[in-house]
């Protein structure tokens, strides 16, 4: 599951954003009202989706309360920021260093993938959660609700 160590300069992101919870879980109606426009944006980096999650402080899983708001970000990596299509919202991400995690299997399983990171990799790594937005690269492998989907889990790190 564990791929590597990574640190990223910033990237700009154009798409679409909501605020939720994990109990009032609006991913479906996000990504519903982002993937039939998509191609309005011009100056995407690549064919990759990025779910990007704003938490308004560091992530504790140990802690977690499925009631917290957090921002989702349904988008694509671009070029720069200058034009951005009607409907849409940028995001600059400031960059840092990443772990980065592979998730193969359905959404259903996903839990298992975080329990990994958070009750396994985390506590036995030299690093601790950074508050910095998380996210996914759902790339050419990614294929929702099927059971061979893969798709990547970045989580800000920082020395502990």
């Amino acid at each position: 599951m564990f791929l590597s160590v990574e640190n990223i300069d910033y990237k700009n992101i154009i798409g679409k954003s909501l605020t939720m919870s994990r109990i009032k879980d609006r991913t479906f109606e996000l990504w519903n009202s982002f993937l039939p426009n998509r191609n309005q944006i011009k100056n995407s980096i690549n064919t990759n989706f990025l779910s990007i999650q704003l938490y308004n402080a560091a992530l504790d899983y140990h802690n977690y309360n499925p009631a917290t708001n957090y921002t989702l970000w349904a988008g694509v990596e671009v070029t720069d920021i200058s034009t951005i299509p009607p409907g849409f919202e940028s995001l600059t991400l400031k960059g840092g260093l990443y772990a980065v995690f592979l998730h193969k299997g359905l959404p259903s399983n996903f839990q298992q993938t975080m329990d990994y990171i958070y009750l396994d990799w985390l506590p036995q790594s030299k690093y601790t959660v950074d508050h910095q937005p998380h996210f996914e690269v759902l790339g050419d492998k990614y294929q929702n609700n099927l059971p061979d989907s893969e798709e990547e889990v970045w989580v800000p790190i920082k020395l502990k």
